[in-house]
């Protein structure tokens, strides 16, 4: 692809295999389903949902040289996601993530980002030295990243112009966003579970954790709490807006296509009330099992 990007995904690109069942499940359960493997990670996931609402984003990630890299990466492409930039390791395999998910929700999921960690700051030459050199626009981070490498970017010089996006990836991994905490100018999605955990309380409420995740340092907070109100908190603002009810066929993704569809709302100009109604829409369509474009 050689069209300019305008915004950057950096973090997981990996293969998703994802087991669906229509029963409610729980630990131990041995049900008839579905089994797919698909194109994923949190980076690719926003990726893929910012092309379809007419952005043109770029993949910062780490993909191996086998035979599962190399038909990611066509993957990639046939996408229309602009593949280009991602650190290709000789010695490193593909990362893969595992869910599975019944009628009751997500189960159980193990995420295997071993070789995106092992990268590091590589999969950031292209920004810090090639040719996204100088890079001001928006940026989507994820927290599939080791905490030493986000915490370099949170107060790295060639982050300071751009428009940080940040995502924990998983509640496993939400307390790696601390350093985004220390009077930083990045937007933190997060749910309530991860807020509590960035917080090291309990939160009541999407509107709770998101003004205490401001007073902790946030630049701005966007929390969600599945199908309760959201809440976006900024400097001397607070708006809630509660998510469309729908029945819930998929949950692996949501948040992804939550952040994506926040993001490219806000970048065609909408009003910060505007755009979290369009997210929640967004995510609403999605865990539905319907397209949401």
């Amino acid at each position: 692809m050689n069209k300019h990007p305008d915004i950057l995904c950096i973090g997981a690109v990996l293969w998703d295999i994802i087991g669906r069942a229509t029963a409610h499940m729980q630990v131990g359960s041995d049900v008839p389903g579905r089994i797919t493997r698909i194109p994923g990670g949190v980076a690719l996931n926003i990726a893929m949902a910012l092309k379809a609402y007419g952005l043109h984003p770029a993949l910062l990630a780490a993909v191996g040289q086998d035979d599962e890299g190399a038909e990611l990466i066509r993957a990639c492409t046939r996408l229309g996601v602009d593949a280009s930039h991602i650190y290709r390791s000789e010695d490193l395999p593909t990362d893969r993530y595992m869910a599975v998910e019944g009628a009751n929700g997500l189960i159980a999921a193990i995420a295997d980002a071993h070789s995106l960690e092992a990268a590091g700051d590589k999969i950031l030459l292209p920004l810090t030295q090639g040719v996204l050199r100088g890079w001001d626009g928006i940026v989507a981070l994820d927290g599939n990243l080791t905490t030493t490498l986000l915490e370099h970017i949170a107060h790295a010089p060639e982050f300071a112009r751009t428009d940080l996006r940040v995502a924990p990836a998983s509640p496993g991994k939400a307390e790696r966003l601390m350093p985004f905490l220390d009077g930083g100018k990045a937007t933190l999605y997060v749910n309530t579970e991860e807020a509590a955990l960035l917080l090291h309380r309990p939160v009541s409420s999407a509107a709770d954790a998101a003004q205490a995740l401001r007073e902790k340092g946030a630049y701005r907070a966007v929390v969600t709490d599945g199908p309760n109100p959201a809440s976006i908190a900024r400097e001397g603002a607070l708006i809630t807006l509660t998510p469309p009810e729908v029945l819930v066929t998929r949950v692996t993704g949501a948040g992804d296509t939550f952040m994506a569809a926040h993001i490219a709302a806000e970048a065609q100009g909408a009003a910060t009330e505007t755009a979290l109604a369009r997210a929640l829409e967004a995510a609403a369509i999605y865990i539905s099992g319907e397209s949401y474009k």
